[in-house]
């Protein structure tokens, strides 16, 4: 296999690549969830997220974790929404980018529970946990492994996790859905891989079967679960229904806070 890395463009210039691509199974789109988010986002993309590709399937998931600044007089996810309703707009959350995951996870919680947060945008991960450690931003989404570190250190504090049980990365922390906010468990980050639609369906089935059976090796769930993922295979019947649901969740997500790109 041969890994051909596309940037540019938010991710679009390689996905519209393999729209494109013929389907007899050698070009294959390795995507992860902002496969549903950018459509909700952007406009006048030069390919269709659902019409122009065969789902394979889906191979993991990457927790993702809410942190504060510890000054932040809150300890789990009922006393952040507290203090947010007792402070409206008095708390400001910080993301990678304007449209991105970090941004529509807050944007998901915020709807869901009626609480109001202010948005700052940076350009990248980097400055976002930097200024969130330095005090001058109060919350934000991350990935769980990109935080540990500093959470273990003291500089941040992890409310929540995403799961539907505990990361054996912070065992100590409980999920969303414990604490009684099972809708953001909706913001996990999968990974999977799709094929150009035009893919035969019987190849469809031979490659979701070998993608299958590599993911669940005892080599690769340990050298995933190392890097913060969990194996989560499925089948492209799976994966179709996944990301039908996550577009329009995220259409309406969108639509109500009116983000658009940077």
């Amino acid at each position: 296999m041969v890994v051909d890395n596309r940037p540019g463009a938010s991710g679009n210039l390689g996905t519209a690549y393999a729209a494109k691509a013929d389907g007899d199974g050698h070009t294959l789109l390795m995507t992860i969830n902002t496969h549903t988010i950018t459509p909700a986002v952007y406009r006048n993309l030069p390919y269709d997220a659902l019409r122009d590709f065969a789902p394979i399937g889906k191979l993991a998931d990457a927790r993702l974790a809410l942190v504060t600044n510890p000054a932040l007089p809150v300890t789990d996810m009922k006393s952040l929404i507290a203090h947010g309703k007792a402070h409206p707009g008095r708390l400001n959350y910080a993301t990678p980018g304007s449209g991105t995951p970090h941004h529509l996870a807050m944007e998901l919680l915020k709807s869901s529970q009626g609480v109001s947060f202010s948005h700052v945008p940076y350009k990248g991960i980097a400055g976002a946990l930097t200024d969130l450690m330095g005090g001058h931003v109060d919350l934000m989404f991350a990935s769980l492994p990109s935080v540990r570190t500093q959470v273990q250190a003291g500089r941040m504090r992890l409310l929540a996790v995403t799961g539907e049980q505990r990361s054996s990365q912070a065992p100590g922390v409980p999920t969303f859905r414990e604490q009684g906010f099972g809708d953001v468990d909706a913001i996990d980050a999968w990974y999977a891989v799709l094929a150009p639609a035009r893919t035969p369906p019987a190849l469809v089935a031979r490659l979701n079967a070998d993608f299958v059976a590599v993911m669940n090796t005892d080599e690769v769930r340990s050298e995933l679960s190392r890097q913060g993922l969990q194996v989560r295979t499925g089948t492209p019947q799976q994966l179709q229904s996944l990301m039908q649901g996550d577009l329009a969740r995220w259409k309406k997500v969108v639509k109500a806070a009116n983000i658009t790109p940077d």
